[in-house]
């Protein structure tokens, strides 16, 4: 029994032709096919309708038709850096975001709180800096909850936890020792304010709150994170901070499923822990994983890296910045140094692990191409993360070196940024998300999403990208340096192809190739920068199969 085809017909292919690490520039126009036809999980051929397996497939009764009427069919889009489980767990948070002060905060709460008295505890997500200027505490959630259970809130970026006090007990936070990195936040009186940022917040709080999850909400929400990403045009990703915990739910899902129906590539996190010994102890970890669910052995479901969240960011003034923040004078402690970091590096390295390093001021990103440069092969492809001000010089030396710009363009959303002048002062606004220096100086690209930090529509996404203008708040006219914005046609390549390139699975996925995984979208677009925002994802397809269908 032959294996059944399907004819995609009357539409646009997407051929991106921009390999990683091309200049495309702004203004490259695209390459489309008009037809393609797929053979089980594989694509099997792309191009005219005239070609011979075009004709040969029209002729045939065992090739099913489908019309695209005139929309675009693209690669299926990777997000080249989310937290799966966290975006699963978050997907049932109350979420905070369009809250615009701390009166509407704790209104959503208590709302919240009195209509879900089942609830053990109330988890909420998306507070932000500028929704609390004058800071945030436990005593500004005590109130909330005639039950008086624990109420944790992450901030939008995940850099810290804010709880009430039963949150603080629940935790067991008064025992809990400094780690270094961390920032466990006290009044003048060494009182706990409820507040627990960056190596604090990894370190305690994320693994009390999956202990808290049984494996049943652990794997329901690695689903739920997988069907949202479905209807979101995603047939891939990447995990930037696999721990045990989640990577337990995974295979466990699989156990129980069989597969996850998406391709996914995960960097095991590594925190900075009191001892160099204990820290290389999260390596070796990785370098077991690794060793078992790799590109020969579980190709879809694997451990390719390591994660190191180098510096925190600039709206809670914990990103390491070279020059001191603008509002404050102060210089921040950074999260691991440049002894802590290398030792770390050299291990993965020398393992053939892949190399991720989190990195958004300035001083942090010159430290870690510093290393990367020194100590990281470039033929296992090392990646910055986030990249959000980088110096000249430093745009330069990612492509000098082979090393992927991992970027999320949703975060240079200019809804999000209003804080950033006080906290910087315009001059250092102005080297904000230098994407167009990383592209133009042969830096591959890796867009992603960074959610549940930020919103993880791709299409939306790439309109930040090539516009700078706010996909949050579309009425919005700033535009954030729009002379370092990116070209549709590479933005694209960047979410896909590019995202796969990062984590080696361009050879498979990423792009429309005979022979690669029938995994792409159908829009419904126009190819045009500005009506992106109009664009509609209206079916996906992972593995030759049809899993999402507007």
């Amino acid at each position: 029994m032959s294996t059944p085809a399907t004819l995609f017909t009357n539409g646009r292919i997407f051929l991106s032709g921009v390999n990683p690490g091309t200049n495309a520039g702004l203004t490259r126009p695209p390459t489309f096919a008009d037809c393609m036809l797929i053979r089980g999980d594989k694509i099997e051929h792309v191009g005219s309708s005239s070609d011979e397996p075009i004709s040969a497939a029209l002729a045939s009764k065992s090739v099913t038709t489908h019309d695209l009427q005139g929309k675009t069919i693209l690669p299926g889009f990777v997000d080249g850096h989310l937290h799966l489980m966290l975006l699963g767990q978050a997907l049932n948070k109350l979420d905070l975001v369009k809250c615009k002060d701390l009166e509407e905060i704790r209104s959503a709460i208590r709302a919240y709180a009195s209509a879900n008295p089942e609830l053990p505890r109330i988890l909420c997500r998306g507070y932000m800096h500028i929704q609390l200027p004058n800071g945030a505490t436990a005593a500004d959630l005590d109130d909330l909850d005639e039950l008086n259970r624990p109420i944790l809130i992450d901030s939008k970026d995940l850099h810290s936890t804010w709880c009430n006090t039963a949150g603080i007990k629940e935790l067991g936070a008064e025992q809990w020792a400094d780690v270094p990195g961390g920032i466990i936040e006290r009044d003048i009186n060494g009182k706990l304010t409820g507040v627990f940022s960056e190596a604090a917040n990894i370190t305690y709080v994320w693994p009390y709150l999956a202990s808290v999850a049984s494996m049943e909400e652990r794997t329901t929400a690695i689903r739920s994170a997988v069907t949202a990403y479905h209807e979101a045009g995603y047939t891939g990703m990447i995990d930037m901070a696999m721990d045990e915990g989640a990577w337990e739910a995974i295979q466990a899902l699989i156990a129980a499923d069989g597969s996850i129906p998406i391709r996914l590539a995960a960097y095991w996190l590594v925190k900075p822990l009191p001892t160099e010994a204990e820290t290389l102890s999260q390596v070796n970890r990785a370098i077991e994983l690794a060793s078992q669910h790799n590109a020969s052995t579980t190709p879809d479901c694997r451990i390719v890296g390591i994660k190191v969240i180098c510096d925190g960011i600039i709206d809670a003034c914990t990103a390491g910045l070279s020059q001191p923040y603008e509002h404050n004078d102060h210089l921040e402690v950074p999260l691991w140094t440049h002894a802590q970091l290398e030792p770390v590096v050299k291990l993965a390295s020398s393992a053939g692990l892949q190399i991720a390093l989190h990195a958004i001021g300035d001083a942090t990103i010159k430290m870690v191409v510093d290393i990367l440069s020194a100590h990281a092969n470039p033929d296992k492809r090392p990646r910055v993360e986030h990249i959000e001000l980088a110096n000249p010089e430093d745009a330069v030396r990612l492509g000098q070196h082979g090393i992927t710009a991992s970027i999320q363009p949703v975060h240079a959303d200019p809804a999000i940024l209003k804080a950033w002048p006080k906290l910087l002062g315009q001059h250092r606004c102005g080297r904000a998300f230098a994407y167009r220096e990383f592209a133009d100086h042969g830096a591959p690209l890796a867009l992603g999403s960074d959610a549940p930090t930020a919103p993880h529509a791709p299409l939306g996404n790439i309109y930040v990208a090539t516009t700078r203008k706010s996909y949050r708040e579309p009425e919005l006219e700033t535009a954030v340096n729009p002379h370092f914005a990116l070209g549709l046609c590479e933005s694209v390549a960047a979410a896909t192809e590019g995202a796969a390139y990062s984590c080696f699975d361009d050879h498979r996925i990423g792009s429309l190739k005979s022979g690669h995984k029938a995994d792409f979208v159908v829009v419904d677009m126009e190819w045009e920068k500005e009506k992106l925002m109009q664009s509609r994802i209206t079916e996906t397809w992972y593995d030759g199969k049809r899993v999402f269908s507007a």
